[in-house]
């Protein structure tokens, strides 16, 4: 019962701060700008920790981990995906976004920029990019829930069903609440959670194993496939498809609306420079040790996890190693990167329904006090259906995200990429661009061919109808093309 106390007093202290920072900002949030992108006043290090806080989500600590601990080393071909994604979209994306959304009408989300940036009066552009963002982020926070249920029948040998509604809950209470800025200070102190929480586990555990040199002995006799680059691959076509697959995780960033969004909200796009250092090394060492995690594991644990099961080896190891206080901190950690993404989801989700489908489709002028409330109202609606898609106990936390990952990257990455730098890019080429990639996803999904992930063709053919509608198109206007230039302008390159 002692255990169970210092564990539920850690997490108490944890819940208790993000639910005080959720009533803080709802007092802040006095128009739709401040609930959805804060004003645009977030400094570098609050830009940094949020976007990746609101990326590395429960998947990081315990997808991740438990890929590695039932495939090896060969895991890390995601990491460097992920990381050579990242470092790309920070340089590459970031200060361009940043611009061209200020210069596109001031736009609030990602369709918001889209249709301002192609002058779109149809409103068929947000309308259709609303509509993916809702079926994938379904997916994507239905994932975060599979964790938190995850988490707290771990620990706490609560009924799964129970453990889903806790943490839907508190993640439900600071979104409604606080909009974007509750999110992002959140995301901030999540980062930080699980940067350290990430690092001890396997660093501890080494330590425990005598070192990490005796470590990488034991896991060569225990696990010796496990230190396989490539992974159990049979032939070469089949390692090809493995790695491409792995390595296409990258791709995925350019088109992730709640990391795209924090590029958005910066203050000054000058302070973009320092945001990306941040950034980068949080991501480099967090995914390593991610990785690290599920090897030692595989040594240090002496009960084999099975199955689904392998996800759970970072809260199992933080509950063999450290004391209940500390490992209840930890857990909160897990937490923290589960809420982090599911909070940001739900208010992405949140916004893209109340600005670009209810605003659009409504037909009359909107209040700011309106669109706020069908915002909120969303978020419990997106919230419930994903509670109801989370109900498997035996879900695989990292294939849900998978599928949601290349939804958004194939749907949004190459329309967002290519408005960025081809001037001649136009309104039905960016709508063909969006719905030829979300639907390859949702095809290619369902047949998976040549067990290729679905992001590589998503991308691939959304980037080709890009590119041949717009040539087939008429030029766009002269004053599309005066803003993109106004926007260029603005490169601090």
């Amino acid at each position: 019962m002692h255990t169970q106390l210092s564990v539920i007093i850690a997490f108490a202290l944890y819940l208790g701060l993000m639910m005080y920072i959720g009533v803080y900002y709802y007092r802040k949030s006095k128009n739709l700008s401040d609930y959805i992108l804060g004003g645009r006043q977030l400094g570098p290090w609050i830009t940094s920790m949020s976007a990746e806080a609101s990326d590395m989500s429960g998947w990081m600590l315990m997808g991740l981990p438990g890929f590695a601990y039932s495939t090896g080393i060969s895991a890390m071909w995601i990491a460097i995906g992920l990381a050579a994604g990242t470092w790309l979209n920070w340089v590459f994306v970031s200060k361009r976004l940043r611009n061209h959304t200020e210069v596109a009408n001031n736009s609030l989300t990602i369709p918001d920029y889209l249709r301002n940036r192609f002058h779109d009066t149809t409103r068929i552009l947000p309308v259709v990019s609303a509509i993916f963002i809702v079926i994938f982020f379904l997916i994507y926070t239905s994932s975060g829930f599979v964790a938190g249920g995850k988490l707290f029948t771990t620990i706490f040998g609560l009924d799964y069903v129970t453990s889903l509604l806790i943490t839907a809950g508190v993640v439900i209470f600071y979104t409604f609440l606080g909009g974007f800025l509750a999110v992002s200070w959140t995301d901030f102190i999540q980062g930080m959670m699980m940067f350290f929480a990430i690092l001890i586990v396997p660093v501890t555990g080494m330590m425990m194993l005598h070192g990490p040199i005796n470590t990488a002995s034991l896991i060569a006799t225990q696990f010796p496939k496990g230190l396989s680059i490539f992974g159990p691959a049979k032939d070469t076509f089949t390692l090809v498809i493995g790695v491409i697959s792995s390595v296409a995780w990258g791709l995925g960033y350019f088109g992730q609306p709640h990391i795209l969004v924090r590029f958005m909200a910066i203050s000054d796009a000058r302070e973009l420079k320092k945001a990306t250092n941040i950034a980068m090394t949080w991501v480099i060492i967090s995914l390593t040790a991610a990785v690290l995690v599920g090897l030692v594991g595989k040594v240090y644990l002496t009960t084999p996890l099975d199955g689904a099961q392998s996800e759970t080896v970072f809260l199992v190891m933080s509950e063999t190693l450290f004391t209940p206080f500390l490992a209840g901190l930890i857990w909160s950690a897990v937490l923290a990167a589960i809420m982090s993404t599911s909070s940001a989801q739900l208010l992405v989700t949140a916004s893209s329904v109340s600005q670009d489908l209810y605003k659009n489709l409504i037909g009359r002028k909107t209040t700011d006090r309106e669109l706020i409330l069908v915002s909120r109202i969303t978020v419990l609606i997106i919230a419930a259906i994903a509670l109801f898609l989370a109900m498997d106990p035996n879900s695989y936390i990292l294939t849900m995200v998978a599928y949601a990952w290349a939804g958004f990257g194939a749907a949004f990455g190459p329309a967002i990429l290519i408005s960025l730098f081809w001037r001649r890019m136009t309104r039905k080429g960016c709508i063909a661009g969006v719905v030829v990639g979300g639907l390859t996803v949702l095809i290619w999904k369902q047949f998976a061919w040549f067990d290729l992930y679905e992001i590589v063709p998503g991308f691939l053919f959304s980037a080709i109808a890009i590119y041949v509608v717009s040539l087939l198109d008429a030029p766009p206007e002269q004053a599309i093309t005066d803003e993109f230039d106004a926007a260029q302008k603005m490169h601090i390159l």
